[in-house]
């Protein structure tokens, strides 16, 4: 069981050096907007609910909302992210500096600033609305995002590359970021998705749920036997890959792993699950704060587990203290021990 993998007076000095580590997070960064309100009557002008809003909430998404969980386990998020010329940049600035994360390396763009909007009625919702381009950012626009990786991977412990398909992790940024971090000997955790899923050599975890793994794949994954996976480690050229699998917990594949060795399951340490979403943000944070203070990828993915199960414990996409780890690990070893 993951509590029997770490000691508490491990866990306990990982979690508390997260204070002291500055992490760089690279990727699409997002503003989610939340209307809220009552539906009373059919609109006359169409067959659909007319909403009358009672309550508007902004938040962070996307590569945005990894800041924010990296901020609230104790480290400094360094956000690296295209915003354009609009209001939603400017919320989305005050969202990372109240939430104690540094906005200096969002790079404006001739683009809005990807905004999701959804419109929620008696607490479901009734549709959402993207504002947003997702082509690949230009020439000038990638000179600008690789001198601002420079500047922030220099200043940091680890760096986290967050992709969603918004253009902004291309590979000449990903190559760009990835030897910087190299040369300076920090960690590197990416967590992909389909349009470079193969650009990431020299990461040290690479996190794709099953999903994500099977479209790049073109074929179904055996979860039940994730030691067919180490052929996998190479041709991705990273250190070790972190298959997260929702409910059935995680599977870590280290590189030169065989069916024997280097090869572990991690199972859900979550007690109730009301919300997943999120959940992967929380993973993502933890993994590279966790790699920053020294710990083995497979320490870190065990920490990262216990976060994931507090997280998927609350609705909407939420972050977790490191108290509150440290009290899921109490929590799961007194299960285990009756």
């Amino acid at each position: 069981m993951p509590s029997e993998l770490i000691s508490r007076a491990r866990l306990s000095t990982l979690l508390a050096s997260a204070r002291s580590h500055r992490i760089a997070v690279v990727g699409d960064a997002m503003l989610d907007v939340y209307l809220t309100g009552d539906v009373e009557r059919v609109s006359p002008e169409a067959p659909v609910p007319v909403v009358r809003v009672r309550d508007r909430r902004y938040a962070l998404g996307g590569a945005a909302n990894v800041a924010q969980n990296v901020a609230a386990l104790g480290a400094t998020a360094d956000l690296v992210a295209t915003v354009g010329s609009d209001e939603s940049a400017q919320r989305l600035r005050d969202l990372l500096t109240n939430q104690g994360s540094e906005s200096r390396g969002l790079v404006q763009v001739n683009r809005p600033t990807t905004t999701k909007t959804r419109i929620v009625a008696r607490a479901q919702q009734v549709v959402r609305v993207d504002d947003e381009i997702d082509d690949d950012c230009t020439s000038v626009e990638i000179a600008k995002l690789k001198a601002a990786v420079t500047r922030a991977v220099k200043e940091s412990d680890a760096l986290i590359l967050e992709d969603y398909n918004k253009g902004v992790l291309v590979a000449p940024v990903i190559e760009h970021a990835i030897a910087a971090a190299r040369k300076k000997g920090i960690p590197v955790v990416v967590d992909p998705k389909y349009r470079n899923f193969f650009s990431y050599n020299g990461a040290t975890i690479f996190k794709p749920n099953r999903r994500e793994l099977e479209a790049a794949l073109g074929a179904a994954v055996d979860v039940e036997h994730p030691q067919t996976l180490p052929g996998l480690v190479e041709k991705l050229g990273v250190e070790a890959i972190l298959l997260t699998l929702s409910e059935r917990g995680m599977a870590l594949i280290e590189k030169g792993a065989t069916a024997r060795k280097g090869v572990h399951r991690i199972p859900t340490t979550a007690r109730a699950v009301y919300d997943v979403v999120g959940a992967g943000d929380t993973v993502t944070a933890y993994l590279a704060a966790m790699l920053a203070g020294g710990a083995t990828p497979l320490e870190a993915a065990i920490i990262a587990n216990f976060a994931a199960g507090v997280e998927v414990g609350k609705l909407g996409a939420a972050t977790v203290s490191t108290k509150e780890v440290l009290a899921a690990y109490d929590e799961h070893g007194n299960r285990d021990n009756k």
